[in-house]
C-alpha cells in the first residue's frame, strides 16, 4: 500500500463526486478526500454525505476546509441569504443564481496544495459540461487552462493531473455508470435548498430527478410531496 499511487478526490457529497470516487478507485489509486464548507445553505447535509461516502470507499485521508470567504464575497443564492434559490429552468441558457463565482478554481487550488504535500499524482473532480447548469468553471477549456497553471506553479518534480472522468456525460449517463459501479446514491445529496427532504425544484434537484426518470429508476433519497 505504501507504494500505491495517490489521488485526491473532491467530494462535495453529490452524485457526481461519488461517481468520481468510484472512477479513481477503479483506476487503482489510494484515495484522499477533500471537502469544502463555504457557507452553503445545505452545508451540514453535504458534510454528512461526504463522511458517508468516505466510509463507503474506506478513505482514511480526509481534509475538510472551511472557506467561508466565499459566502462573505456572496453573489450566489447558495451562500447569500438575501438571494432566493430559484426554481429550475432547464431550457434556459442563462447562468443561474446558484453559480458560486470561480468556486472550482478555489477548490482546485486547495487540492493542488494538498496534493503536493501528499505526493498525489491526480486530482479527480466531478465536473460535467453537457448536462449541468451552465457554470463557466465546469468546462473543458477551464480545466485545460487550470492544468497549465498547476504545471507552471508547482515544484519541478511535481506531476499532478486534473482528471474529469464524467465531463462528457449527461446526468442520465452518470447515474447509469454509477449504478453499474455500485455507487451508493442513497448517501448523496443534490438539493440546494433543503437538508431535510429534497425540494425537487432547484436546478440540481431537477437535473437529478430527470436523470433517474430517463432511466426509469427510483431515486432513494427523500423528496417533498409531489416529487
Amino acid at each position: 500500500m505504501k507504494n500505491k499511487k495517490k489521488a485526491i478526490v473532491l467530494i462535495s457529497g453529490g452524485m457526481d463526486s461519488a461517481v468520481c470516487s468510484a472512477y479513481a478507485k477503479k483506476d487503482g489509486y489510494q484515495l484522499a478526500a477533500l471537502h469544502l464548507n463555504y457557507g452553503q445553505k445545505t452545508e451540514s447535509k453535504e458534510l454528512k454525505c461526504f463522511e458517508n461516502l468516505c466510509d463507503f470507499y474506506s478513505i482514511k485521508d480526509r481534509l475538510v476546509v472551511d472557506v467561508d470567504f466565499l459566502s462573505q464575497i456572496g453573489g450566489s443564492s447558495l451562500t447569500d441569504k438575501k438571494i432566493d434559490i430559484s426554481d429550475a429552468d432547464l431550457e434556459s441558457n442563462e447562468i443561474p443564481s446558484s453559480y458560486v463565482p470561480f468556486r472550482n478554481a478555489n477548490i482546485l487550488t486547495i487540492a493542488v496544495s494538498w496534493a503536493e504535500v501528499l505526493g498525489a499524482e491526480a486530482i479527480y473532480i466531478g465536473a460535467m459540461e453537457e448536462d449541468s447548469s451552465g457554470y463557466p468553471d465546469t468546462r473543458k477549456i477551464f480545466f485545460k487552462a487550470f492544468q497549465k497553471a498547476v504545471n507552471t506553479g508547482t515544484k519541478p518534480e511535481t506531476n499532478i493531473e486534473i482528471k474529469t472522468p464524467i465531463i462528457d456525460l449527461s446526468k442520465k449517463e452518470i447515474i447509469k455508470v454509477g449504478k453499474n459501479m455500485g455507487v451508493p446514491f442513497q448517501h448523496t445529496w443534490s438539493c440546494y435548498k433543503s437538508s431535510g427532504k429534497a425540494c425537487g425544484k432547484c436546478d440540481s434537484c431537477a437535473l437529478r430527478l430527470r436523470g433517474f426518470q430517463q432511466l426509469g429508476i427510483k431515486d432513494l433519497i427523500d423528496y417533498e410531496d409531489g416529487f
